[in-house]
């Protein structure tokens, strides 16, 4: 099931199978997704293919500067014939949201997304109602140095369990593309391959995939030198180490296997840390994942 998925996403994101296995990734370990890259990558494709594929309900808000939490969350509206409020739901109350371009909002709308991505409620003036299970939200964001963005800050990004860089396509995909031109005809004929009730039941699955003490050493020392070798502003959270194991759990799942390996760890490094991480002092250009990798040797 979870390699049909993939190989349906494959065919519309071109040239992209580890991006969409990422992707996959971070969904199966029941996080939330950013999509960094330039306008025109494929970042709106993969989300609604993806919400095409798994039968969940879609919504797409295009996040702009005049964005206010109530077009996000919903308002109170007084009914004159009852003589009360009535709460109107927004779109956030949705399965799968794609906040486009995130980084065009105020703080004050951004806040509001990632409070809901957090507690999976929405609280209002008339109580406090729970968001829909599944509930995934992949957000996509312009580089900083576009004109018009709001930066989400480090408290903020974490909040996403995984960061993915789309970038360039191959030049044999993009050729395809090039010569193809009907990707919203290819979006509008997908069928779902698993229900969300599936996808519930593969999420389950996830948390079931064996972590040993070998894996749990290695976590441990990649967050250890995270904080200790003085490369970064701030190191690792506890929390990005429980996100790192998710995320290579859901990894291993897609791999059909029920327990993690190093090298899973290693496969989602890059995207569970490189957002969270602010480097000091660049060493040969390299990533923040790079830097740990090289300095931590695997456990055996």
């Amino acid at each position: 099931m979870i390699n049909q998925l993939q190989h349906a996403l494959s065919q519309i994101l071109l040239g992209k199978e580890d991006v969409v296995r990422l992707g996959i990734t971070c969904l199966l370990a029941n996080g939330h997704l950013l999509l960094e890259d330039i306008p025109g990558m494929g970042k709106t494709t993969f989300s609604h293919a993806l919400a095409q594929l798994t039968g969940m309900q879609y919504r797409r808000i295009q996040f702009t500067s005049d964005l206010l939490p109530s077009d996000l969350l919903g308002v109170s509206i007084f009914d004159t014939k009852l003589q009360s409020f009535h709460f109107h739901r927004g779109p956030i109350f949705s399965q799968l949201i794609l906040a486009d371009e995130i980084n065009r909002a105020t703080p004050k709308t951004q806040s509001a997304l990632l409070e809901a991505m957090e507690e999976k409620q929405v609280t209002t003036d008339s109580g406090t109602d729970p968001l829909p299970n599944p509930f995934f939200v992949i957000a996509t964001q312009n580089p900083s140095c576009h004109a018009g963005t709001y930066p989400l800050p480090e408290s903020q990004l974490d909040r996403f369990l995984m960061r993915i860089i789309i970038g360039y396509p191959p030049a044999d995909a993009e050729r395809q593309l090039l010569k193809s031109r009907n990707t919203l005809n290819r979006l509008t004929k997908l069928k779902p391959i698993i229900s969300p009730e599936q996808l519930l039941s593969l999420q389950a699955q996830c948390r079931q995939v064996t972590v040993s003490d070998l894996a749990l050493d290695y976590v441990q020392a990649l967050l250890a030198a995270s904080r200790n070798q003085g490369w970064f502003e701030n190191g690792l959270s506890p929390r990005a180490g429980i996100g790192l194991i998710k995320a290579a759990q859901a990894y291993a799942l897609t791999d059909d296997r029920g327990f993690i390996r190093p090298d899973d760890i290693q496969a989602v490094l890059a995207s569970v840390v490189n957002h969270r991480l602010i480097i000091k002092k660049s060493q040969n250009q390299l990533s923040a994942a790079e830097l740990l990798m090289n300095e931590v040797e695997v456990p055996v």
